[in-house]
């Protein structure tokens, strides 16, 4: 499944972590529908899942694997791009939204 706990926690969730936030992030910044985090983050966890192989020698065709790995990026893709879309609407229409907590916003 994974290669060990060292490798997932180094590569899936620091480097690639990384790259779901921002892929969130950016979505969310571009006014992009929450379903788009979706594919590219099981993009990201295919290219995790290559990058454990080639460098650590875990298994490429692992089914399993890649599938923890995606789902710990789709969550942390769709966790980022809550946090932005919610800053993003109250920054934006403070005449209409106020903050209530990181994910959610109130209407005023």
């Amino acid at each position: 499944m994974i290669t060990s706990v060292p490798v997932f926690i180094g590569l899936t969730l620091i480097l690639f972590g990384g790259c779901a936030f921002m892929t969130g992030q950016a979505l969310a910044s571009t006014w992009r529908p929450v379903w788009q985090v979706i594919p590219y983050a099981l993009l990201l966890g295919a290219a995790d899942r290559f990058l454990g192989f080639a460098l650590f020698g875990g298994q490429l065709l692992s089914l399993t694997g890649w599938l923890l790995d995606s789902a710990v990026l789709v969550a942390i893709g769709l966790l980022s791009w809550r946090l932005t879309q919610v800053r993003r609407m109250a920054d934006q229409y403070p005449w209409l939204y106020v903050r209530t907590g990181p994910f959610s916003l109130r209407k005023l």
